[in-house]
């Protein structure tokens, strides 16, 4: 058996490791996150939605669970500072009308974006 590539072996234990034993930055929206994963190595940044907004969230779904943004890059683009971008963000507690119980929810977007905040020229 050939062993694995120890960034393919990091990539799945980062996946598989709890929300609180990765680095999070704070954050009021994902765009600082999208740009972190532009410029990171790994294409990966993780953060907790903070502010007006993670507030609003928490009160609509009456969970007290942090909001958690996980951006992963799919694909990175000849053009210099693109990617296509996986944006998740979920919460813990949820509890969604007519719900027997609190459950886990999360929305993923993709996302097809650059440096300077446009999407790329080309898909290439």
């Amino acid at each position: 058996m050939r062993p694995l590539p120890l960034a393919l072996l990091l990539c799945a234990l980062t996946a598989t490791a709890p929300a609180h034993a990765i680095d999070r930055s704070r954050v009021t929206d994902p765009r600082p996150l999208m740009f972190a994963a532009l410029d990171a190595p790994t294409g990966t940044a993780y953060g907790i939605l903070v502010g007006e907004s993670a507030d609003a969230i928490a009160r609509r779904f009456q969970s007290a669970s942090p909001i958690y943004i996980d951006v992963t890059t799919l694909r990175r683009y000849r053009q210099a500072g693109c990617s296509r971008l996986n944006v998740t963000i979920w919460q813990e507690g949820v509890i969604l009308p007519g719900a027997a119980a609190p459950k886990k929810q999360a929305i993923d977007i993709g996302i097809n974006y650059c440096r300077d905040g446009l999407p790329p020229k080309s898909l290439l």
